[in-house]
């Protein structure tokens, strides 16, 4: 015949089991808001969702992803101890600026990884990875003829990474991510140039075809040319705003 006792030790252990089940499930729920929050925001900086300077508000961020404040100021601490955001002195978190220094280096470091990842991904290109691509060109050349800087952005982000994540070399898409987190919010100002609208697609297309015919070397040449491009016709306007600061 069960004890009093017995019973209670019994319903003890198996309500201390449950709780510690409780606790780890809240646990594992807050990591995966708190991973929620890091990557939506590392996405908007790679998209160039955020610009140059923008303050990143956490209350308004947490309304946007429909999560708690918590989890979104730990994404940004996060992101300010990669070098991706930067604690200013009032102690709120910004978008930061890019010497023309440090964007030189960032592209080189660009080319070379952003080359190596399209020239790796060819070969495992087929005819239906092809036709996305094609597809995705027609949307992008809509928003160069209507000026829809935001959505050019965006597009030219997912054009590029449609290729990266076809090099089977994750590390490699890592580093170039971070790279585009920190270059992704000055891509908002390319449409200041009227020479480069009128080419905007063109490195696209020819990459597009590359990919068509198998040639690694030409779809590198042309993504390497089209970081090239966008980054000559940024750079005269990051520097003038450097001098403007400075003065």
């Amino acid at each position: 015949m069960a004890t009093f006792a017995g019973t209670w030790k019994r319903n003890r252990f198996s309500y201390n089991q449950k709780i510690g089940r409780d606790t780890q499930m809240s646990k594992i729920e807050y990591k995966t808001l708190n991973d929620r929050a890091y990557d939506e925001i590392k996405k908007g900086l790679i998209s160039g969702k955020f610009s140059p300077g923008q303050p990143l508000v956490i209350r308004t961020l947490a309304e946007t992803y429909g999560i708690s404040a918590t989890p979104v100021r730990e994404a940004l601490q996060r992101l300010v101890a990669e070098r991706l955001l930067e604690m200013l002195p009032n102690r709120s978190i910004a978008v930061p600026g890019l010497s023309a220094e440090k964007f030189i280096e960032l592209v080189r470091i660009r080319t070379a990884l952003e080359g190596l990842a399209a020239e790796l991904a060819t070969p495992n290109f087929k005819i239906s990875h092809v036709q996305k691509l094609s597809s995705l060109l027609k949307d992008i050349e809509e928003t160069i003829v209507k000026r829809d800087t935001k959505a050019y952005v965006s597009l030219n982000q997912k054009f590029h990474f449609a290729i990266y994540e076809r090099a089977e070399a994750p590390h490699l898409l890592r580093l170039i991510q971070d790279l585009w987190g920190q270059v992704g919010p000055f891509f908002n100002g390319l449409f200041d140039d009227e020479d480069y609208i009128l080419h905007a697609n063109d490195q696209h297309v020819k990459v597009v075809n590359s990919l068509s015919s198998g040639d690694r070397l030409a779809v590198r040449e042309y993504i390497v040319r089209d970081i090239t491009l966008a980054a000559d016709s940024l750079l005269p306007r990051l520097s003038s705003t450097i001098s403007r600061k400075a003065s």
